[in-house]
């Protein structure tokens, strides 16, 4: 594609309304349109899009491209593909964002095949290098051990931003913008996959990448009783419990409970670790964390060198006492 202009954000509207992570990549745009002086915009896709679009424009989007077609109403990769690379091909945009969500995983990667770009993957942080107008994003590499910039040399600079890597700006019903209406062909015979069954767990409680405060356990737990302790705690707190994949890789806990760069990244306020070591992968997760406080009866353990409060000892002594002292300043 020749060079474009203008920020471009794949937006989100489940349900018909606006996504969380669709407001967290449009706090990113807004600082790299504004540094181009070009225009943010917003793709939303779907068969109801009326509200999310104006809850687009309210936190920050200058134009929405609503994208209606029946087709769109679930989502669908191959309808999905097809629409999205017709808006890039038809507006040219300079940069695309995309939240790395399950979804955005297998979308942004097709989305760039097909438009002939490289892709940035698991981005930490975006900006841009005004003069050269050139996309650099923060990624990690080798496990996380590292931070790897990376630009993209191509036209449209498409970058996958990890959900939770930004906070959204408030929302300004004040604010203007414009909704286009971007008409698409789409027939029943592009779907070469379907989805056949669709089943829901519920959750109970706060989502782990929402929470305030998290409480998460690891392998140093020794099994799966123990997470007891764990959710007691973080409901006397209000909070969710977490794990390292060391537990979930034993079956202790469902795999949605996993922090760390192949499971959820969360930022809460107050992060409690209890027989976490600290593996650079299980970091990644929660570096966005205010404060962390670690429990871990390993005095060289690698969490006391991330965590702002440590205590060294063993869980079965420490856990019971601090949940006590929890449960009288909170009840008392």
């Amino acid at each position: 594609m020749a060079d474009g202009t203008g920020v471009l954000i794949l937006g989100d509207a489940t349900g018909g309304e606006l996504g969380s992570t669709t407001q967290e990549l449009l706090a990113a745009g807004q600082t790299i349109a504004s540094d181009l002086g070009e225009e943010l915009s917003v793709a939303l896709l779907g068969d109801t899009l009326d509200t999310a679009a104006q809850q687009a424009i309210a936190h920050g989007a200058q134009k929405v491209y609503a994208v209606n077609h029946p087709l769109l109403a679930k989502y669908q990769i191959d309808f999905h593909l097809s629409a999205l690379e017709a808006l890039c091909k038809e507006i040219a945009p300079r940069v695309v964002l995309v939240a790395r969500t399950s979804e955005g995983r297998e979308l942004a990667p097709r989305l760039a095949f097909r438009l002939g770009v490289g892709l940035a993957q698991d981005c930490l942080e975006v900006s841009v290098d005004a003069a050269e107008k050139r996309l650099l994003a923060n990624r990690p590499v080798y496990g996380g051990n590292a931070i790897a910039v990376v630009s993209c040399d191509q036209t449209p600079q498409i970058a996958a931003i990890r959900p939770k890597a930004y906070e959204p700006t408030a929302a300004d019903s004040s604010r203007q913008g414009e909704v286009i209406s971007f008409p698409v062909e789409l027939d029943a015979s592009l779907a070469r996959t379907m989805v056949v069954d669709t089943v829901i767990e519920e959750a109970e409680g706060v989502k782990l990448e929402d929470a305030t405060i998290v409480v998460s356990g690891g392998r140093g737990l020794g099994g799966p009783e123990p997470f007891a302790h764990l959710e007691e705690l973080a409901k006397i707190m209000g909070g969710a419990v977490g794990a390292s994949r060391a537990a979930v890789d034993s079956g202790w806990v469902p795999s949605n409970y996993q922090v760390g760069l192949t499971g959820k990244t969360i930022t809460p306020d107050l992060y409690i670790t209890v027989a976490i070591s600290g593996a650079s992968q299980h970091m990644a997760g929660c570096s966005g964390a205010k404060v962390i406080v670690a429990i871990n009866k390993d005095a060289e353990a690698n969490i006391f060198k991330e965590a702002r409060y440590g205590v060294v000892g063993d869980w079965e002594s420490v856990l019971p006492a601090l949940t006590a002292a929890v449960k009288e300043l909170t009840q008392g």
